[in-house]
């Protein structure tokens, strides 16, 4: 009987059977790059390119915006300190206004003394060591004198 059962399929029925399992393997590849394709729509594609684009157009002024900020924040910061120097110069200008404050800078700087008074000068005693040493000056160059003379001043600023 096995042999009537497959003679009872005729080869038109086996043509189209096979056609029915080559259609469904087809349609089931088809559905699977569907199913990879919609992750990625054309609309997505396409916001993704407006987003990109809109990053890149304002990467420059959000850039310079933040570089504004910071100019203007340390603008105000030196404003601030130039007010804060003002103050104090208003405030100098104030005391030397007054004619005690005047007079005792005056003799503390310039060792100014009232008629009368008996002036004395200090001598620092390093300085009276550093004249003797200078004696053999004269043996020297001109030039070395005079850079000696640089190296002393700029000892003393410090």
């Amino acid at each position: 009987m096995p042999v009537k059962d497959r003679d009872r399929f005729s080869t038109t029925t086996r043509i189209r059977l096979l056609g029915e399992q080559t259609a469904a393997r087809v349609y089931r590849s088809q559905t699977k790059r569907q199913a990879r394709r919609s992750r990625l729509t054309g609309r997505a594609a396409l916001l993704a390119l407006v987003v990109c684009t809109l990053v890149v157009a304002l990467a420059y002024p959000i850039r310079q915006y933040v570089s504004q900020r910071a100019e203007i924040s340390d603008l105000q910061r030196d404003k601030a300190q130039a007010a804060a120097r003002v103050e104090k110069l208003r405030d100098l200008k104030a005391r030397w206004q007054d004619d005690t404050y005047a007079e005792q800078q005056i003799r503390q700087r310039l060792h100014y003394v009232m008629p009368g008074e008996t002036g004395f000068v200090v001598v620092d005693p390093d300085a009276a060591r550093q004249s003797r040493t200078d004696l053999g000056a004269a043996d020297r160059p001109w030039y070395a004198n005079v850079w000696d003379g640089v190296d002393k001043s700029d000892a003393s600023d410090r």
